[in-house]
């Protein structure tokens, strides 16, 4: 039975071993999905339900559409960065990683900003569908940045050297990352385009 060879003396797995385990992890991430996206769909309704389909004019168009395309960029990088590391080139693929989290980050200053500057309060049916929306999917674009922190930790340590099923981490981290991209999708025609 061959053995996958693992980095820096940790314990030697089968094939077989790590393909079990990267399954699991992968119907777990799914799952994830599966039950985030409900939440997500929830928010998404209440905010129609308490708000209807208006939007406040003071709402800042130019502001959303900055942290939409910053958003929309990271989705390229983190795609760019896992496809170089899949190939093995490990100083590209984190390279693009990094880009990846500074532009979250980016993001979340953006929403910061939509905060400080909004005429609208929590105590409004807008506001709260707003600061709700906003607040969810920004900490989910934080735990992102965290996730691909660790995935650029370990391809600096060689983690994901050998490729191919080894490297499942930071396609996992890549793939919740795409995941919060397409949520604001949806979030960002709600909140900033309806009149």
């Amino acid at each position: 039975m061959a053995t996958a060879v693992a980095p820096h003396g940790a314990a030697h797995q089968s094939d077989h071993e790590v393909e079990h385990h990267v399954r699991m992890n992968r119907l777990g991430l799914w799952l994830f999905f599966f039950s985030d996206a409900l939440v997500f769909a929830m928010l998404l309704t209440a905010r129609f339900y308490m708000a209807g389909t208006s939007t406040p004019h003071e709402v800042s168009q130019l502001l959303g559409l900055g942290i939409t395309s910053v958003l929309l960029l990271s989705s390229v990088t983190a795609f760019r960065g896992e496809t170089a590391l899949a190939h093995g080139n490990i100083a590209h693929g984190r390279t693009m990683l990094l880009f990846t989290m500074l532009l979250g980050l980016a993001f979340g200053i953006g929403v910061g900003m939509e905060w400080s500057i909004a005429e609208w309060s929590v105590s409004e049916a807008y506001g709260t569908a707003f600061f709700s929306m906003t607040g969810m999917h920004a900490m989910h674009v934080f735990s992102g940045v965290v996730i691909l922190f660790f995935a650029w930790l370990k391809a600096g340590k060689g983690y994901y050297n050998s490729g191919g099923i080894h490297a499942y981490g930071v396609s996992a981290a890549v793939m919740y990352w795409h995941f919060v991209d397409i949520v604001w999708v949806f979030f960002y025609p709600a909140l900033y385009l309806l009149k």
